[in-house]
């Protein structure tokens, strides 16, 4: 089971170099990682996916995470995050099959960001596996380059749920 977890560390070098190390000694891998600064300038977000089917092994590495000096928080948000991906993708697309090209593109709303010639680069964002097929689409036609974000999350919020209103109107 791929698990999405959260960290929050404090923005010091080194705090990744940590994480990782003890992520790779406790022989898990790694499938994505992102970082980036919080509202916070001192404090810094980072959203790992890791494949882990074991819920003891699981809680095992959050517990190790969480006693790491700039470590401030640990948070398996699996079953309940929203997760998105940014993909550029270079594919060959000669004029003559640019409008096979684009009625790919359309259903996915992605973009086209640049064209060449013979190439055009265009930009995809959504849940990793919108993005796995879309460029699974667009293999036949000879993809160049791609550059790919990793996965960020966040908790998905819960939704307000109705109460039964009673009404001194009701007999």
């Amino acid at each position: 089971m791929k698990r999405v977890v959260t960290l929050t560390v404090n923005n010091n070098s080194g705090v990744l170099n940590r994480i990782t190390g003890l992520i790779s000694k406790r022989q898990f891998n790694i499938e994505s990682i992102t970082v980036g600064p919080t509202e916070n300038p001192g404090i810094s977000k980072m959203t790992l996916i890791v494949p882990i089917d074991d819920p003891a092994k699981m809680e095992q590495l959050s517990k190790q995470l969480q006693k790491q000096i700039d470590v401030l928080k640990v948070t398996d948000i699996t079953d309940k995050a929203v997760t998105r991906e940014l993909a550029l993708i270079k594919v060959s697309c000669p004029p003559s099959a640019r409008s096979e090209v684009y009625s790919i593109i359309e259903p996915f709303r992605a973009t086209v960001i640049d064209i060449g010639k013979n190439i055009i680069t265009v930009q995809v964002t959504g849940e990793p596996s919108k993005v796995e097929a879309f460029i699974e689409l667009l293999k036949p036609y000879g993809i160049k380059d791609i550059s790919r974000t990793g996965s960020t999350a966040f908790v998905r919020e819960q939704q307000k749920q109705d109460t039964p209103q009673l009404s001194i109107l009701q007999l």
